[in-house]
């Protein structure tokens, strides 16, 4: 099993919404579009790596303000199956980790398809997998839709703890999980996707007081899987140091 160390950030402000867009829309069209440059960019030193698209979401992005926790619709906003309490665990968690739900990349960004993703994985997970409820914390859609996942996540979450998931295997005891929709072996998710994703990570990162540069990680970190998938894995360094920025 894997140590646990402790990543803290400290001092991080609160964000707008309108920057973490603005974030999001930079990584999509820049730095993260660039894969293959991505994954060089990926060994650098922290002071190499802060590229002018870097720069450029920091400066266009302006003043933080406002509330900085995203729009999450809740388990009874997308009718979530009842479940049984989870295991709240009263700590911070050490790691926050990406997935993708290897479904489809579609084109579908409503709502409704949200929570169609969202019925679909907790169906999956527990009458397939034989799990007590959704696997993971949150879910995010190709059109940018966070939704709580597993029962009494958003509450743990602004409490500074964090309820037990079944997403990563023995790590489920101290990582929050985040699915994205989607396969991203040779691609990567939209720019909604992006965003919201950018804005979750910050304010998880933001409640838990976790050093996004260590604490943001892939599934395949902890498990043998191809999950966030190849492509996707590789731009998160650069997703980090967005992260890294917003944050202050």
């Amino acid at each position: 099993m894997p140590a646990r160390p402790k990543h803290r950030k400290t001092q991080t402000p609160a964000m707008s919404r309108r920057r973490l867009l603005v974030a999001g829309g930079v990584l999509a069209a820049g730095t993260l579009l660039e894969v293959s440059g991505y994954a060089a960019d990926a060994t650098a030193s922290s002071d190499s790596d802060r590229t002018p698209d870097r720069r450029k979401a920091r400066e266009a992005a302006g003043r933080r303000s406002g509330h900085d926790m995203p729009r999450i619709r809740t388990r009874a906003d997308w009718n979530a199956r009842p479940a049984p309490a989870p295991r709240l665990v009263r700590e911070a968690p050490k790691f926050v980790v990406v997935h993708h739900t290897a479904t489809p990349n579609v084109d579908d960004f409503s709502l409704e398809q949200a929570y169609r993703l969202s019925r679909s994985i907790q169906s999956a997970h527990m009458g397939v997998n034989g799990w007590p409820d959704t696997g993971q914390h949150f879910t995010i859609s190709r059109g940018g839709h966070i939704m709580e996942g597993r029962q009494g996540s958003i509450d743990a979450a602004r409490r500074g703890f964090f309820v037990e998931g079944t997403h990563a295997g023995r790590a489920n005891d101290f990582t929050v999980g985040i699915e994205c929709e989607g396969t991203y072996s040779d691609v990567l998710p939209p720019e909604p996707l992006l965003a919201s994703l950018t804005e979750t990570l910050a304010w998880l990162c933001r409640q838990y007081d976790l050093d996004p540069r260590e604490a943001i990680v892939p599934h395949r970190h902890f498990s043998s899987t191809e999950c966030c998938g190849t492509a996707f894995a590789a731009a998160l360094p650069n997703l980090r140091g967005v992260v890294e920025d917003l944050l202050g």
